[in-house]
């Protein structure tokens, strides 16, 4: 496997931490300088205050379409993990690659980087278009903003392919999910007197009662997709806090709660659902004590899934390339459903490394899988030259 030309580009990649609290700019001048030494002009998309940006780069005609090429730069902390290699740098070790990044994604765009000078070597007939973004670990944060330039831009890519870990597998498909946060107000006293009062903790526990049921219902009633392990749409509470001692009744509680649902499931209705439960059975019992109290119920991520046809063209088109005729779905969410739902551009999730290993200790990512993400590439500058037998 020494002679896969995207090994040097892995291990300068991982060298970057590019945690997402950490700005990812060393690494985007890399890529830019990189591609500016082919002659490729890169657009900056920064976040507000500068720190951290996407890139957007187009090999070719920028007056076609062509295929986008996708994935983002940050990865998950290693805190508290204990890690056996140091994780910014990469180790071989029994045809792997350790380092944190490896599989989640760097990977994916040091191939897309190394095959650069192929594809400019073959000819261009269809253009490719590279979106490299930051912070999609913490919600898809970054990618918002220059998904806003290419609403803009009189010519949009055709396609795109997410690079996200999936054995190289064509995904179709992903889970939308909806993140929100729950402030119950409630009135203090004195437990003593607690009728008096107003406990911001017992209400919210019956919010997070109400989405369990809601939860046990779904699971039980459907819809459901049996492409996905997790065949229905899911309801779940992660955090909650509240109260300050035994003996005081308390008035501030937080829940944070999500859905991740299915594309048959429309999740304005699940939220206005519970919208309706908190406000006309739970707060009319709390405003009988105090109309000051209530629940405030804010929406504060919102990522869109992912559902395509077997039988549409980018399906049918990245399934060629990766030489399989297979199809699936997954539970995590990608940029793809932002993509896809929000600028119009048909996506699939395509790309080498297994997301069960993604975020652990000891991530790392097959010489295989890099071998098979760089002939998918290869293919792909067939196709995009006018040699191959798709386009």
């Amino acid at each position: 496997m020494s002679d896969l030309r995207s090994l040097d580009l892995i291990k300068r990649l991982i060298a970057f931490d590019t945690t997402s609290r950490e700005s990812n700019l060393e690494l985007i001048a890399f890529i830019q300088d990189y591609l500016d030494g082919f002659g490729i002009e890169s657009l900056l998309v920064h976040n507000e205050d500068g720190t951290k940006a996407n890139l957007y780069a187009t090999l070719g005609d920028k007056a076609k379409p062509g295929i986008m090429l996708s994935g983002h730069t940050d990865v998950v902390p290693v805190d508290g993990q204990n890690w056996d290699s140091e994780p910014f740098q990469v180790t071989e070790k029994d045809g792997n690659l350790y380092g944190r990044g490896t599989a989640d994604m760097k990977s994916f765009i040091a191939v897309v980087l190394a095959y650069v000078p192929v594809f400019l070597e073959r000819g261009l007939k269809t253009p490719i278009h590279l979106a490299f973004s930051y912070d999609e670990e913490i919600g898809c944060i970054g990618v918002r903003r220059l998904i806003d330039k290419l609403k803009d831009m009189p010519i949009k890519p055709a396609m795109c392919i997410v690079g996200e870990p999936t054995s190289m597998q064509v995904i179709t498909g992903h889970k939308g999910k909806r993140s929100f946060i729950a402030n119950v107000r409630g009135l203090e006293s004195h437990s003593a007197l607690a009728p008096q009062g107003v406990n911001a903790v017992e209400y919210a526990a019956e919010l997070v009662t109400y989405l369990k049921n809601m939860a046990r219902r779904i699971a039980k009633e459907g819809p459901f997709d049996e492409l996905y392990e997790v065949t229905h749409t899911t309801v779940h509470t992660g955090v909650i806090k509240g109260g300050v001692q035994l003996n005081i009744v308390p008035r501030t509680c937080r829940v944070e709660f999500e859905f991740r649902y299915l594309a048959i499931d429309d999740p304005d209705v699940l939220e206005a659902e519970i919208r309706t439960y908190a406000k006309e059975t739970l707060e009319p019992l709390m405003h009988a004590v105090d109309p000051n109290t209530g629940i405030d119920i804010e929406c504060y991520n919102d990522m869109p899934g992912l559902e395509l046809d077997a039988d549409e063209e980018v399906v049918t088109f990245v399934k060629a390339l990766a030489g399989r005729n297979d199809h699936a779905k997954v539970a995590f969410g990608t940029e793809a459903g932002l993509f896809h739902t929000r600028v119009g551009i048909p996506t699939v999730v395509c790309g080498p490394g297994d997301i069960a290993v993604a975020h652990k200790p000891n991530e790392y990512i097959s010489l295989d899988q890099i071998a098979r993400a760089e002939t998918f590439m290869g293919r792909l500058a067939d196709e995009v030259s006018g040699k191959g037998s798709g386009r």
